[in-house]
C-alpha cells in the first residue's frame, strides 16, 4: 500500500473504487481501519481514500512529540501524491479540523468539505463559546458513552470493544491534535477559498449539540447542514447506514463552483 512524503514524515493511506473522490479524516481514537464501513459501502461508487495522521495507524510514529498543526500537511501530501481534484473531504470529530485546514491550502483540489461532528476549528468568539459549553456537559460523562450511545453498548458488546481496541494501535493521543485549533480560519477566509462546507452532525451528539452546529451553519454563508436522526459522535461506527447516506448525498450534490457553473 502507498505512503505519501509530508515534509519527510511517512503518511499511509488507501485508495478504494472509482469515481467522485472522498478522502475520510479521522478523529483521535481513529486511524485508516476505522472507515471499514464506509469503504464497502461507498467504494462501488466513489473512489475511497482513507489515510493515517502521523502518529496514528501505519503512519511514520517515530518522532518524540508530535504537532496537531502538521496533520492538515499531512493530509495535503495525500492529495498531492494521487493527484486528486474535486475532492470531498470528511473529517470525524477533530480530524475535520485537520480537514478543512487541508482545504484551505489546496483549494484548487478540494471541492468541499464535510465537518463531521465538529466546527472545523473555526475562528468565531460565539462558536467558541457555544462549543465550549457543550464541551463543559461533555466531561461529566464517561469517554465512551461521550462516543456512543448506551443502547448500542448493550446490543453490540462486540463492536463496542471493537471500537475501543481501534485507538491501541496508534502512538499519538488526543492532547496531540487539541493545539490544530489555534489561529483557525475566520468565516470569511472559508468563503474567500470557494471551498464548500457541510456540517454533518449526529441528532444525538454528546459532545457538540445539534443547536451550535446549527448556529455555525448559520453564521456561514452557503453552507449545508446535514443532521443525521438518532445518531451519536461516533455515528460512522453505530449507525453506518445512514452516516453513508448522508455522505453519498453530500457528495453527489456538492460540487465545485466551475463543474456547477
Amino acid at each position: 500500500m502507498p505512503y505519501a512524503d509530508s515534509d519527510g514524515t511517512s503518511i499511509y493511506y488507501e485508495r478504494h473504487g472509482s469515481g467522485p473522490a472522498i478522502l475520510f479524516v479521522h478523529g483521535s481514537g481513529g486511524h485508516h481501519a476505522a472507515w471499514w464501513q464506509q469503504v464497502a459501502a461507498l467504494r462501488g461508487e466513489f473512489t475511497v481514500v482513507t489515510v493515517d495522521l502521523r502518529g496514528f495507524g501505519k503512519s511514520d510514529s517515530s518522532m518524540p512529540e508530535f504537532d496537531g498543526q502538521d496533520f492538515p500537511g499531512d493530509v495535503v501530501a495525500v492529495l498531492d501524491a494521487e493527484d486528486l481534484t474535486d475532492v470531498m473531504l470528511v473529517g470525524q470529530s477533530i480530524g475535520s479540523v485537520a480537514a478543512l485546514r487541508a482545504a484551505l491550502q489546496r483549494p484548487e483540489r478540494v471541492g468541499s468539505v464535510a465537518l463531521g461532528h465538529s466546527l472545523g476549528g473555526i475562528s468565531h468568539s460565539e462558536l467558541k463559546e457555544l462549543a465550549a459549553a457543550d464541551r463543559a456537559e461533555a466531561v461529566k460523562l464517561p469517554v465512551i458513552d461521550r462516543l456512543l450511545t448506551k443502547r448500542f453498548q448493550e446490543e453490540r458488546p462486540d463492536l463496542t470493544f471493537l471500537f475501543q481496541q481501534m485507538g491501541t494501535f496508534n502512538v499519538a493521543k488526543m492532547a496531540d491534535l487539541r493545539n490544530l485549533d489555534t489561529n483557525g480560519p475566520s468565516l470569511q477566509d472559508i468563503q474567500d477559498s470557494g471551498v464548500k462546507v457541510a456540517f454533518l452532525a449526529g441528532e444525538r451528539d454528546a459532545v457538540l449539540s445539534v443547536k451550535t452546529v446549527t448556529r455555525a451553519h448559520e453564521l456561514l454563508p452557503g453552507s449545508h447542514l446535514e443532521i443525521v436522526p438518532d445518531a451519536p459522535h461516533s455515528m460512522y461506527w453505530e449507525t453506518p447506514d445512514k452516516y453513508n447516506a448522508a455522505v453519498a448525498h453530500l457528495r453527489r450534490t456538492l460540487t465545485t463552483p466551475k463543474e456547477a457553473a
